[in-house]
């Protein structure tokens, strides 16, 4: 089982609002497999407080504007380090770059398939030693054979 494409879609569209607000190292995964509950998480990573604030308004615009999809819940807005935007089918984090390094969220779903954005801002997948990690990526002609299976 792989992501749904509409879900695909979805990260698709807050990881580009992401890159268009510097938000860095964007990893997108296919969680499906492995949790059930939703089928996919972004990772972004910002240089500070405001940047990781003005990252989740931009993501949430956007996810509404083009697709009419709303946050079901979002927590760690006060504190500008770690947010977490919950749509229901997809999960969005973005983290200042120390809480990113200190939870290591890359590390914990590294044998999760990526999903491919196709942005300059994608992060390389690292595994646990550091090491360039092997992951299963999802690609563009992927998604494709996903959304004819789901017709």
């Amino acid at each position: 089982m792989t992501a749904a494409a509409e879900s695909i879609e979805a990260l698709k569209v807050a990881a580009r609002a992401a890159d268009d607000m510097q938000g860095t190292n964007l990893l997108a995964v296919d969680a499906s497999d492995i949790m059930g509950l939703i089928d996919g998480f972004l990772v972004v990573s910002a240089h500070n407080e405001r940047l990781v604030n003005a990252i989740v308004d931009e993501v949430e615009d956007k996810l509404r504007e083009e697709l009419g999809i709303k946050p079901l819940r979002r927590e760690g807005r006060a504190e500008g380090r770690w947010v977490l935007l919950d749509f229901g089918d997809i999960v969005v984090h973005v983290q200042h770059e120390e809480d990113r390094a200190f939870y290591a969220l890359d590390r914990l779903w590294g044998e999760a398939p990526r999903i491919e954005l196709g942005l300059d801002s994608e992060v390389g997948a690292v595994d646990v030693a550091g090491a360039e990690a092997d992951y299963q990526t999802i690609t563009p002609a992927e998604d494709l054979m996903n959304q004819r299976e789901d017709d």
